[in-house]
């Protein structure tokens, strides 16, 4: 029986992908399936791979796939799950590297817990070798994910999905997807999944690293992806409510919106733009508390978030330079 499969999108990455597929021949963990989707990249790094693999013990763990076209990272993972055996999934970025230890350690976890969700840590890396901070999940006691948890989880929450192992019955029964935006695709999943899974478990180690570097999709700078993460936060809204979520955690869930959809979709755009108008920004705002009017009575929109809001709203033209100052003081990719 396959115990995890780990599904990688292959696109532009000659650089890393030896090192990459390397560690996922390293996996302690023998019981797995690698599946790379070739989204149709201008380099070689489907054929490195495949070199790598080639005549060495685990070759027949090693699957590739192509899709008729490009498709983005995200639906490439779409496209790869319906092909996917293992008992859980777990998504790794083809620049990255894996600790040897990642996937057994998760796994077992997971099983001793029975956890739909087990998530570990994520370490950045640079190009020049050094190491960066470590990231971390929000985190609340193993086991059952009662209403406090959840509400809780909804209101920390952080993306770092390539550090999950997700059963794969939680996927297909609640049909989790990556969007075909390319902006958030990876927020969306993981919320998706906090908002069904019923258990969660963790393995306090930064077993995945997270490689830093210049023309990754997450550094790429794109002055209309606001509105692509506009869209995705809709889609999230839409897909709690129409998964019955929605009212039971309406505070959360508005409140992630503001954070994530709305506040985080005005930072993409003033850090994204050269020029970046006010009229825009308020134009961000009208869509976003079009989608939850009643935000400014959120119990959560409290501090920081609102005194964002405030500036916004009333001095978008001096929001401008201090946003741009706020994302680079927190370390903000957008």
């Amino acid at each position: 029986m396959v115990k995890v499969s780990v599904i990688l999108p292959v696109y532009g990455v000659a650089q890393f992908i030896e090192d990459c597929t390397r560690s996922l021949m390293a996996q302690t963990l023998q019981d797995m399936e690698f599946i790379f989707v070739d989204d149709h990249g201008p380099d070689n790094s489907i054929e490195l791979a495949k070199k790598v693999v080639e005549g060495t013990p685990r070759q027949s763990q090693f699957k590739f796939l192509k899709p008729e076209r490009n498709l983005g990272a995200g639906m490439a993972r779409n496209y790869a799950i319906p092909y996917a055996k293992g008992e859980y999934i777990a998504f790794v970025d083809s620049d990255d590297t894996v600790d040897a230890h990642m996937f057994e350690s998760l796994y077992v976890e997971a099983k001793r817990m029975d956890a739909d969700l087990c998530c570990c840590q994520m370490q950045k890396y640079f190009m020049d070798g050094t190491t960066g901070d470590i990231m971390q999940n929000p985190h609340v006691e193993a086991g059952e994910l009662t209403h406090d948890k959840r509400s809780y989880i909804l209101t920390h929450y952080v993306s770092l999905f390539a550090s999950f192992l997700f059963r794969s019955a939680l996927i297909r029964d609640n049909n989790i997807s990556f969007p075909e935006d390319r902006s958030a695709d990876d927020s969306f999943f993981v919320s998706c999944a906090w908002m069904t899974a019923k258990s969660i478990a963790y393995v306090d180690r930064p077993f995945y690293h997270y490689l830093i570097r210049p023309g990754s999709v997450c550094t790429t700078k794109d002055s209309n992806k606001y509105q692509k993460r506009i869209n995705v936060f809709n889609k999230l809204i839409n897909y709690s409510k129409e998964h019955g979520v929605y009212e039971d955690y309406r505070d959360e869930l508005d409140f992630m919106y503001i954070k994530k959809g709305y506040l985080s979709s005005v930072i993409n755009y003033v850090t994204n733009s050269t020029e970046p108008s006010p009229e825009t920004i308020k134009g961000i705002r009208e869509q976003c508390i079009n989608i939850v009017p009643l935000y400014n009575k959120n119990p959560y929109f409290k501090g920081g978030v609102r005194l964002l809001d405030i500036l916004v709203h009333r001095f978008p033209r001096v929001a401008v330079p201090v946003l741009r100052t706020y994302a680079k003081k927190k370390n903000i990719v957008s």
